[in-house]
Protein backbone atom coordinates (compact mmCIF):
# COMPACT_ATOMS: atom_id res chain seq x y z
CA UNK A 1 0.00 0.00 0.00
CA UNK A 2 3.10 2.75 0.76
CA UNK A 3 4.37 2.03 -2.32
CA UNK A 4 1.15 2.23 -4.17
CA UNK A 5 1.03 5.95 -2.27
CA UNK A 6 4.83 6.80 -3.35
CA UNK A 7 3.86 5.64 -6.70
CA UNK A 8 0.50 8.23 -6.92
CA UNK A 9 2.95 10.58 -5.31
CA UNK A 10 5.78 10.77 -7.78
CA UNK A 11 3.31 10.90 -10.85
CA UNK A 12 0.58 13.73 -9.70
CA UNK A 13 2.85 16.91 -10.12
CA UNK A 14 3.26 15.22 -13.90
CA UNK A 15 -0.54 14.68 -14.25
CA UNK A 16 -0.96 18.06 -12.78
CA UNK A 17 1.26 19.87 -15.17
CA UNK A 18 -0.02 18.25 -18.22
CA UNK A 19 -4.00 19.28 -17.41
CA UNK A 20 -4.51 21.89 -19.78
CA UNK A 21 -1.89 21.23 -22.20
CA UNK A 22 -3.08 18.04 -23.90
CA UNK A 23 -0.43 16.29 -25.99
CA UNK A 24 1.37 19.97 -26.11
CA UNK A 25 5.20 20.27 -26.86
CA UNK A 26 6.89 20.66 -23.38
CA UNK A 27 10.23 22.37 -22.43
CA UNK A 28 13.31 21.04 -24.04
CA UNK A 29 16.25 19.47 -21.80
CA UNK A 30 19.06 21.92 -23.31
CA UNK A 31 20.67 22.96 -20.33
CA UNK A 32 24.42 20.79 -20.12
CA UNK A 33 27.18 20.36 -16.63
CA UNK A 34 28.30 23.79 -18.13
CA UNK A 35 25.24 25.61 -18.45
CA UNK A 36 24.00 24.28 -14.81
CA UNK A 37 27.18 24.79 -13.31
CA UNK A 38 27.35 29.07 -14.74
CA UNK A 39 23.96 29.68 -13.74
CA UNK A 40 24.63 28.52 -9.72
CA UNK A 41 27.50 30.68 -10.14
CA UNK A 42 25.59 33.43 -11.73
CA UNK A 43 22.94 33.18 -9.11
CA UNK A 44 25.50 33.19 -6.56
CA UNK A 45 27.03 36.43 -7.29
CA UNK A 46 24.52 38.85 -7.91
CA UNK A 47 24.11 42.80 -8.48
CA UNK A 48 23.36 43.24 -5.10
CA UNK A 49 27.77 42.20 -4.46
CA UNK A 50 28.63 44.36 -6.90
CA UNK A 51 26.32 47.50 -6.39
CA UNK A 52 25.11 47.38 -2.31
CA UNK A 53 28.15 45.97 -0.41
CA UNK A 54 29.13 49.29 0.40
CA UNK A 55 26.06 49.99 1.91
CA UNK A 56 26.26 46.91 3.76
CA UNK A 57 30.11 47.37 4.58
CA UNK A 58 29.01 51.10 5.98
CA UNK A 59 26.27 48.96 8.27
CA UNK A 60 27.78 46.56 9.89
CA UNK A 61 31.30 47.48 9.34
CA UNK A 62 33.79 44.09 9.09
CA UNK A 63 31.19 42.02 10.80
CA UNK A 64 29.80 41.99 7.23
CA UNK A 65 32.21 38.73 6.83
CA UNK A 66 30.45 36.79 9.21
CA UNK A 67 27.06 38.16 7.57
CA UNK A 68 27.55 37.19 4.22
CA UNK A 69 28.72 33.39 5.89
CA UNK A 70 25.78 32.95 7.96
CA UNK A 71 23.75 33.77 4.54
CA UNK A 72 25.66 31.30 2.28
CA UNK A 73 25.46 28.84 5.41
CA UNK A 74 21.56 29.04 5.72
CA UNK A 75 21.16 28.82 2.14
CA UNK A 76 23.09 26.08 1.45
CA UNK A 77 20.85 23.99 3.79
CA UNK A 78 17.72 25.55 1.08
CA UNK A 79 19.78 24.13 -1.69
CA UNK A 80 20.26 21.03 -0.13
CA UNK A 81 16.38 20.63 0.50
CA UNK A 82 15.03 21.86 -2.67
CA UNK A 83 18.07 18.90 -4.64
CA UNK A 84 16.20 16.35 -2.86
CA UNK A 85 12.89 16.64 -3.03
CA UNK A 86 13.68 17.71 -6.95
CA UNK A 87 15.66 15.01 -7.19
CA UNK A 88 13.07 12.86 -5.86
CA UNK A 89 10.76 13.24 -8.77
CA UNK A 90 11.69 14.09 -12.31
CA UNK A 91 8.42 15.44 -12.99
CA UNK A 92 8.44 18.19 -11.24
CA UNK A 93 9.60 21.45 -13.01
CA UNK A 94 10.57 23.55 -10.38
CA UNK A 95 9.98 24.00 -6.49
CA UNK A 96 6.49 25.13 -7.21
CA UNK A 97 5.76 22.20 -8.39
CA UNK A 98 6.55 20.09 -5.39
CA UNK A 99 5.21 23.15 -3.10
CA UNK A 100 1.67 22.79 -4.44
CA UNK A 101 2.34 18.25 -4.70
CA UNK A 102 3.19 18.54 -0.95
CA UNK A 103 1.59 21.57 0.58
CA UNK A 104 -1.56 21.71 -1.64
CA UNK A 105 -2.80 23.84 -4.74
CA UNK A 106 -2.91 26.91 -3.25
CA UNK A 107 0.71 26.48 -2.37
CA UNK A 108 1.81 26.19 -6.15
CA UNK A 109 -0.10 28.85 -6.79
CA UNK A 110 0.97 31.29 -4.28
CA UNK A 111 5.09 30.06 -4.47
CA UNK A 112 4.89 30.24 -8.39
CA UNK A 113 3.18 33.85 -8.62
CA UNK A 114 5.35 35.08 -5.58
CA UNK A 115 8.65 33.95 -7.25
CA UNK A 116 7.34 35.73 -10.66
CA UNK A 117 6.57 38.86 -8.44
CA UNK A 118 10.21 38.54 -7.23
CA UNK A 119 12.15 38.51 -10.67
CA UNK A 120 9.84 41.35 -11.64
CA UNK A 121 11.05 43.36 -8.75
CA UNK A 122 14.76 42.20 -9.59
CA UNK A 123 14.67 42.96 -13.27
CA UNK A 124 13.21 46.48 -12.03
CA UNK A 125 16.10 46.82 -9.81
CA UNK A 126 18.69 45.61 -12.47
CA UNK A 127 17.46 47.94 -14.56
CA UNK A 128 18.13 50.82 -12.30
CA UNK A 129 21.05 49.50 -11.89
CA UNK A 130 22.07 49.38 -15.25
CA UNK A 131 20.79 53.13 -15.83
CA UNK A 132 23.24 53.96 -13.53
CA UNK A 133 26.13 52.38 -14.58
CA UNK A 134 25.57 53.56 -18.14
CA UNK A 135 25.08 57.29 -16.78
CA UNK A 136 28.97 56.60 -15.16
CA UNK A 137 29.98 55.31 -18.50
CA UNK A 138 28.25 57.87 -20.59
CA UNK A 139 27.06 60.73 -18.30
CA UNK A 140 25.74 62.42 -21.15
CA UNK A 141 23.21 59.53 -21.60
CA UNK A 142 19.64 60.12 -20.73
CA UNK A 143 18.65 57.34 -17.77
CA UNK A 144 15.41 56.62 -19.40
CA UNK A 145 17.65 54.69 -23.04
CA UNK A 146 19.08 52.52 -21.37
CA UNK A 147 15.98 51.61 -19.08
CA UNK A 148 13.85 51.21 -22.30
CA UNK A 149 16.10 49.18 -24.42
CA UNK A 150 17.46 46.79 -21.65
CA UNK A 151 13.95 44.99 -21.54
CA UNK A 152 14.02 44.67 -25.12
CA UNK A 153 17.46 43.45 -25.96
CA UNK A 154 16.80 40.90 -23.34
CA UNK A 155 13.92 39.25 -24.84
CA UNK A 156 15.48 38.96 -28.21
CA UNK A 157 18.14 37.00 -26.56
CA UNK A 158 15.76 34.60 -24.89
CA UNK A 159 13.34 34.07 -27.44
CA UNK A 160 15.90 31.92 -29.92
CA UNK A 161 15.71 29.05 -27.70
CA UNK A 162 16.68 28.01 -23.53
CA UNK A 163 20.25 26.68 -25.21
CA UNK A 164 20.60 30.55 -26.31
CA UNK A 165 19.84 31.39 -22.76
CA UNK A 166 22.04 28.96 -20.96
CA UNK A 167 25.00 30.08 -23.64
CA UNK A 168 24.39 33.95 -21.96
CA UNK A 169 24.24 33.10 -18.22
CA UNK A 170 27.49 30.77 -18.72
CA UNK A 171 29.12 33.74 -20.26
CA UNK A 172 27.80 36.30 -17.91
CA UNK A 173 29.29 34.13 -15.42
CA UNK A 174 32.45 33.83 -17.06
CA UNK A 175 33.11 37.54 -17.01
CA UNK A 176 31.50 38.01 -12.98
CA UNK A 177 34.33 35.72 -11.74
CA UNK A 178 37.19 36.65 -13.79
CA UNK A 179 36.01 40.39 -12.83
CA UNK A 180 35.95 38.85 -9.01
CA UNK A 181 39.38 36.96 -9.17
CA UNK A 182 41.39 39.59 -10.90
CA UNK A 183 40.02 42.19 -8.21
CA UNK A 184 41.50 39.43 -5.09
CA UNK A 185 44.77 38.97 -7.00
CA UNK A 186 44.95 43.19 -7.35
CA UNK A 187 43.86 43.67 -3.66
CA UNK A 188 46.57 40.80 -2.77
CA UNK A 189 49.80 42.80 -4.32
CA UNK A 190 48.75 45.89 -2.89
CA UNK A 191 48.77 44.19 0.27
CA UNK A 192 51.77 42.29 0.11
CA UNK A 193 53.72 45.43 -1.39
CA UNK A 194 52.00 47.76 1.59
CA UNK A 195 50.48 50.31 -1.17
CA UNK A 196 50.10 53.55 0.15
CA UNK A 197 46.93 55.67 -0.60
CA UNK A 198 46.46 59.37 -1.40
CA UNK A 199 45.71 59.74 2.34
CA UNK A 200 48.14 57.91 3.86
CA UNK A 201 46.26 54.74 4.23
CA UNK A 202 48.44 51.49 4.27
CA UNK A 203 47.26 48.51 2.57
CA UNK A 204 47.65 46.05 5.47
CA UNK A 205 44.96 43.10 6.51
CA UNK A 206 44.84 44.64 10.02
CA UNK A 207 42.59 47.48 8.65
CA UNK A 208 39.83 44.84 8.70
CA UNK A 209 39.49 44.89 12.25
CA UNK A 210 41.77 48.30 13.63
CA UNK A 211 38.96 50.63 12.71
CA UNK A 212 36.56 49.63 15.72
CA UNK A 213 37.31 45.97 16.12
CA UNK A 214 34.99 43.46 14.22
CA UNK A 215 31.73 44.70 15.44
CA UNK A 216 32.42 48.75 15.34
CA UNK A 217 28.65 49.60 15.46
CA UNK A 218 27.66 46.40 17.57
CA UNK A 219 25.11 44.08 17.62
CA UNK A 220 22.73 46.17 16.06
CA UNK A 221 25.21 46.72 13.29
CA UNK A 222 25.66 43.83 12.43
CA UNK A 223 22.36 43.17 12.57
CA UNK A 224 21.51 45.94 10.15
CA UNK A 225 24.05 44.07 7.90
CA UNK A 226 21.57 41.86 6.69
CA UNK A 227 19.09 43.69 5.30
CA UNK A 228 20.82 44.55 2.12
CA UNK A 229 23.23 41.05 1.89
CA UNK A 230 20.36 38.65 2.05
CA UNK A 231 18.83 40.65 -1.91
CA UNK A 232 22.80 39.73 -2.80
CA UNK A 233 21.98 36.13 -2.53
CA UNK A 234 19.04 36.03 -4.53
CA UNK A 235 18.79 33.72 -8.07
CA UNK A 236 20.92 31.33 -6.06
CA UNK A 237 17.87 29.14 -5.83
CA UNK A 238 17.66 29.51 -9.93
CA UNK A 239 19.01 26.09 -10.28
CA UNK A 240 15.47 24.78 -8.87
CA UNK A 241 13.98 26.60 -11.68
CA UNK A 242 15.89 25.10 -14.51
CA UNK A 243 15.29 21.85 -13.62
CA UNK A 244 12.92 21.19 -16.31
CA UNK A 245 15.22 21.84 -18.78
CA UNK A 246 18.36 19.94 -17.26
CA UNK A 247 20.10 17.27 -19.13
CA UNK A 248 21.19 14.52 -16.40
CA UNK A 249 19.96 15.99 -13.60
CA UNK A 250 21.03 13.57 -11.16
CA UNK A 251 24.70 14.30 -11.72
CA UNK A 252 24.50 17.96 -12.54
CA UNK A 253 22.28 18.92 -9.53
CA UNK A 254 24.13 17.76 -6.86
CA UNK A 255 27.22 19.59 -8.29
CA UNK A 256 26.32 22.53 -8.64
CA UNK A 257 24.29 22.56 -5.47
CA UNK A 258 27.22 21.50 -3.14
CA UNK A 259 29.86 23.82 -4.42
CA UNK A 260 27.81 26.74 -2.89
CA UNK A 261 30.12 26.87 0.19
CA UNK A 262 33.51 27.72 -1.74
CA UNK A 263 31.83 30.39 -3.76
CA UNK A 264 30.34 31.80 -0.90
CA UNK A 265 34.12 32.03 0.38
CA UNK A 266 35.71 32.89 -2.67
CA UNK A 267 33.33 35.23 -4.16
CA UNK A 268 31.86 37.40 -1.21
CA UNK A 269 33.83 36.85 1.98
CA UNK A 270 37.50 36.55 0.04
CA UNK A 271 36.32 39.75 -2.25
CA UNK A 272 35.24 41.82 0.70
CA UNK A 273 38.60 40.86 2.75
CA UNK A 274 40.65 41.97 0.23
CA UNK A 275 38.48 45.42 -0.25
CA UNK A 276 38.43 46.34 3.50
CA UNK A 277 42.04 45.38 3.56
CA UNK A 278 43.58 47.73 0.94
CA UNK A 279 40.37 50.56 2.12
CA UNK A 280 39.95 51.27 5.81
CA UNK A 281 36.31 50.35 5.79
CA UNK A 282 34.98 53.47 7.12
CA UNK A 283 36.68 55.42 3.88
CA UNK A 284 34.33 53.32 1.41
CA UNK A 285 31.30 55.34 0.06
CA UNK A 286 28.14 53.36 0.54
CA UNK A 287 26.45 55.03 -2.35
CA UNK A 288 29.01 53.64 -4.84
CA UNK A 289 30.66 50.01 -5.62
CA UNK A 290 33.49 49.16 -3.37
CA UNK A 291 34.79 46.91 -6.26
CA UNK A 292 35.43 50.02 -8.85
CA UNK A 293 36.86 52.40 -6.01
CA UNK A 294 39.91 49.75 -5.19
CA UNK A 295 40.78 49.96 -8.94
CA UNK A 296 40.49 53.45 -8.84
CA UNK A 297 42.68 53.58 -5.54
CA UNK A 298 45.51 51.44 -7.76
CA UNK A 299 46.14 53.69 -9.93
CA UNK A 300 44.10 51.13 -12.59
CA UNK A 301 41.77 53.81 -14.46
CA UNK A 302 41.14 51.54 -17.19
CA UNK A 303 40.79 48.62 -14.94
CA UNK A 304 38.17 50.44 -13.19
CA UNK A 305 36.24 51.44 -15.93
CA UNK A 306 36.15 47.66 -17.01
CA UNK A 307 34.91 47.01 -13.52
CA UNK A 308 31.95 49.80 -14.67
CA UNK A 309 31.49 47.55 -17.27
CA UNK A 310 31.46 43.94 -15.55
CA UNK A 311 28.85 45.22 -12.97
CA UNK A 312 26.82 46.40 -15.56
CA UNK A 313 27.75 42.91 -17.35
CA UNK A 314 26.10 41.45 -14.17
CA UNK A 315 23.33 43.39 -13.73
CA UNK A 316 22.18 42.46 -17.30
CA UNK A 317 22.97 38.65 -15.93
CA UNK A 318 20.51 38.98 -13.25
CA UNK A 319 17.91 41.22 -15.37
CA UNK A 320 17.94 37.82 -18.31
CA UNK A 321 17.61 34.97 -15.09
CA UNK A 322 14.78 37.01 -14.26
CA UNK A 323 13.29 37.14 -17.31
CA UNK A 324 14.21 33.19 -17.94
CA UNK A 325 12.30 32.65 -14.22
CA UNK A 326 9.46 34.69 -14.90
CA UNK A 327 8.59 33.37 -17.92
CA UNK A 328 8.82 29.92 -16.92
CA UNK A 329 6.44 30.32 -13.73
CA UNK A 330 4.18 31.72 -15.89
CA UNK A 331 4.21 29.27 -18.24
CA UNK A 332 3.85 26.02 -15.47
CA UNK A 333 0.90 28.56 -13.63
CA UNK A 334 -1.02 28.33 -17.16
CA UNK A 335 -0.50 24.61 -17.56
CA UNK A 336 -2.20 24.24 -13.96
CA UNK A 337 -5.07 26.53 -14.76
CA UNK A 338 -3.55 29.06 -12.47
CA UNK A 339 -2.53 31.57 -15.43
CA UNK A 340 -4.29 33.16 -18.72
CA UNK A 341 -3.78 29.88 -21.32
CA UNK A 342 -2.16 31.85 -23.57
CA UNK A 343 0.61 32.21 -21.61
CA UNK A 344 1.02 28.29 -21.48
CA UNK A 345 1.62 27.67 -25.64
CA UNK A 346 5.16 27.51 -26.55
CA UNK A 347 7.44 28.25 -29.89
CA UNK A 348 8.10 26.23 -32.34
CA UNK A 349 11.66 26.30 -30.53
CA UNK A 350 10.09 25.12 -27.48
CA UNK A 351 9.95 28.71 -25.85
CA UNK A 352 7.27 30.20 -23.86
CA UNK A 353 7.12 33.94 -25.84
CA UNK A 354 4.10 35.05 -24.97
CA UNK A 355 5.38 34.38 -20.97
CA UNK A 356 8.60 36.27 -22.21
CA UNK A 357 6.58 39.04 -23.57
CA UNK A 358 4.33 39.60 -20.27
CA UNK A 359 7.52 39.64 -18.21
CA UNK A 360 9.73 42.24 -20.17
CA UNK A 361 6.85 44.71 -20.10
CA UNK A 362 6.71 44.65 -16.31
CA UNK A 363 10.47 45.60 -16.08
CA UNK A 364 9.86 48.91 -17.40
CA UNK A 365 8.45 49.95 -14.45
CA UNK A 366 12.22 51.26 -13.57
CA UNK A 367 11.34 54.08 -15.57
CA UNK A 368 9.25 55.93 -13.64
CA UNK A 369 11.66 54.66 -10.24
CA UNK A 370 14.42 56.13 -11.85
CA UNK A 371 12.85 59.64 -11.99
CA UNK A 372 11.09 59.38 -9.00
CA UNK A 373 13.58 59.18 -6.33
CA UNK A 374 16.54 61.38 -5.12
CA UNK A 375 19.02 58.95 -6.39
CA UNK A 376 19.99 55.81 -8.35
CA UNK A 377 21.29 53.65 -5.43
CA UNK A 378 18.54 55.16 -2.97
CA UNK A 379 16.15 54.04 -5.49
CA UNK A 380 17.93 50.69 -5.82
CA UNK A 381 17.67 50.28 -2.00
CA UNK A 382 13.94 50.73 -2.04
CA UNK A 383 12.92 48.13 -4.66
CA UNK A 384 15.53 45.53 -3.03
CA UNK A 385 13.71 45.85 -0.04
CA UNK A 386 11.08 44.38 -1.25
CA UNK A 387 12.82 41.65 -3.70
CA UNK A 388 14.62 40.71 -0.14
CA UNK A 389 10.82 39.82 1.44
CA UNK A 390 9.57 38.08 -1.49
CA UNK A 391 12.62 35.95 -1.70
CA UNK A 392 12.67 35.22 1.92
CA UNK A 393 8.99 33.57 1.71
CA UNK A 394 10.58 31.44 -1.40
CA UNK A 395 13.45 29.98 0.58
CA UNK A 396 10.87 29.84 3.64
CA UNK A 397 8.41 27.66 1.16
CA UNK A 398 10.92 24.82 -0.15
CA UNK A 399 11.92 24.40 3.45
CA UNK A 400 8.36 23.96 4.42
CA UNK A 401 7.51 21.82 1.35
CA UNK A 402 10.83 19.88 2.91
CA UNK A 403 9.48 19.34 6.07
CA UNK A 404 6.41 18.07 4.40
CA UNK A 405 8.10 15.82 2.06
CA UNK A 406 10.03 14.47 4.88
CA UNK A 407 7.11 13.89 7.04
CA UNK A 408 4.43 12.03 4.40
CA UNK A 409 6.62 10.71 1.81
CA UNK A 410 9.54 8.72 4.06
CA UNK A 411 9.92 6.65 1.44
CA UNK A 412 11.82 8.50 -0.82
CA UNK A 413 13.77 10.48 1.93
CA UNK A 414 14.75 6.92 3.03
CA UNK A 415 15.77 6.30 -1.01
CA UNK A 416 17.78 9.24 -1.58
CA UNK A 417 21.15 9.58 -2.49
CA UNK A 418 21.19 13.27 -1.88
CA UNK A 419 19.67 14.02 1.86
CA UNK A 420 19.61 16.90 3.32
CA UNK A 421 22.26 17.03 6.29
CA UNK A 422 20.33 17.34 9.30
CA UNK A 423 17.22 16.62 8.23
CA UNK A 424 15.33 17.00 11.10
CA UNK A 425 16.32 19.98 12.27
CA UNK A 426 18.13 22.39 10.26
CA UNK A 427 14.73 23.15 8.60
CA UNK A 428 13.38 24.50 11.16
CA UNK A 429 16.77 26.69 12.15
CA UNK A 430 17.23 28.05 8.81
CA UNK A 431 12.89 29.01 8.98
CA UNK A 432 14.18 30.70 12.61
CA UNK A 433 16.99 32.65 10.65
CA UNK A 434 14.50 34.09 8.24
CA UNK A 435 12.51 35.22 10.71
CA UNK A 436 15.79 36.82 12.02
CA UNK A 437 16.27 38.26 8.61
CA UNK A 438 12.86 39.80 8.54
CA UNK A 439 13.43 41.40 11.69
CA UNK A 440 16.35 42.79 10.56
CA UNK A 441 14.54 44.30 7.31
CA UNK A 442 12.43 45.97 9.38
CA UNK A 443 15.08 48.22 11.44
CA UNK A 444 15.49 50.97 8.89
CA UNK A 445 13.34 53.21 6.90
CA UNK A 446 14.55 52.25 3.73
CA UNK A 447 14.41 48.27 4.14
CA UNK A 448 10.77 48.69 5.72
CA UNK A 449 9.03 49.19 2.15
CA UNK A 450 9.43 45.32 1.57
CA UNK A 451 7.85 44.80 4.97
CA UNK A 452 5.16 47.21 3.91
CA UNK A 453 3.96 46.31 0.41
CA UNK A 454 4.47 42.74 0.66
CA UNK A 455 1.17 41.85 2.58
CA UNK A 456 -0.77 44.16 0.14
CA UNK A 457 0.48 41.40 -2.30
CA UNK A 458 -0.64 38.61 -0.61
CA UNK A 459 -3.91 40.23 -0.10
CA UNK A 460 -4.09 40.31 -3.72
CA UNK A 461 -3.16 37.05 -4.26
CA UNK A 462 -5.01 35.13 -1.30
CA UNK A 463 -8.48 36.92 -3.49
CA UNK A 464 -7.02 35.31 -6.50
CA UNK A 465 -6.83 32.22 -5.66
CA UNK A 466 -10.05 32.34 -3.59
CA UNK A 467 -11.68 32.75 -7.43
CA UNK A 468 -9.33 30.49 -9.12
CA UNK A 469 -9.80 28.03 -6.91
CA UNK A 470 -13.63 27.40 -7.85
CA UNK A 471 -12.90 26.76 -11.60
CA UNK A 472 -13.78 22.77 -12.23
CA UNK A 473 -9.59 21.92 -12.92
CA UNK A 474 -8.85 23.87 -9.79
CA UNK A 475 -11.44 21.87 -7.84
CA UNK A 476 -10.81 18.41 -9.51
CA UNK A 477 -6.97 19.25 -8.91
CA UNK A 478 -7.88 20.13 -5.07
CA UNK A 479 -9.83 17.13 -5.14
CA UNK A 480 -6.52 14.65 -5.93
CA UNK A 481 -4.38 16.24 -3.55
CA UNK A 482 -6.57 15.60 -0.45
CA UNK A 483 -7.61 11.55 -2.01
CA UNK A 484 -3.71 10.91 -2.00
CA UNK A 485 -2.84 12.83 0.93
CA UNK A 486 -5.44 10.87 3.07
CA UNK A 487 -4.02 7.88 1.54
CA UNK A 488 -0.21 9.00 2.40
CA UNK A 489 -1.52 9.63 6.11
CA UNK A 490 -3.52 6.10 6.60
CA UNK A 491 -0.25 4.38 4.61
CA UNK A 492 2.17 5.89 7.33
CA UNK A 493 -0.13 4.78 9.93
CA UNK A 494 0.10 1.17 8.76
Amino acid sequence: MAQQITDDSQTRASAAGSAGRGEAPQLARSLSNRHIQMIAIGGAIGTGLFMGSGKTISLAGPSILFVYTIIGFMLFFVMRAMGEVLLSNLDYKSFSDFAGDLLGPWAGFVTAWSYWFYWVVVGVADVIAIAGYVHVLSPGTPLWIPALITPLVLLALNLPSVAAFGEMEFWFAIIKVVAIVALIITGAVMVATRFTSPDGAVANVANIWNDGGMFPHGLFGFVLGFQLAIFAFGGIELVGTAAAETKDPEKVMPRAINSIPVRVLLFYVGALIVIMAVNPWRTINADNSPFIGMFTLAGLGIAAVVVNLVVLTSAASSANSGIYSTSRMIYGLAGNGNAPKVFGKLSKRRVPRNALLFSCVFMLVGLVLLYSGDSVIRAFVVVTSVASVLVLFTWSMIMVSYIAFRRNRPQLHAASSFKLPGSTFMPWVVLAFFAFVLVALAQAEDTRLGLVVVPVWFVALGAAWFVNRKTPLQQARIAEWKTVSIAEKVALKR
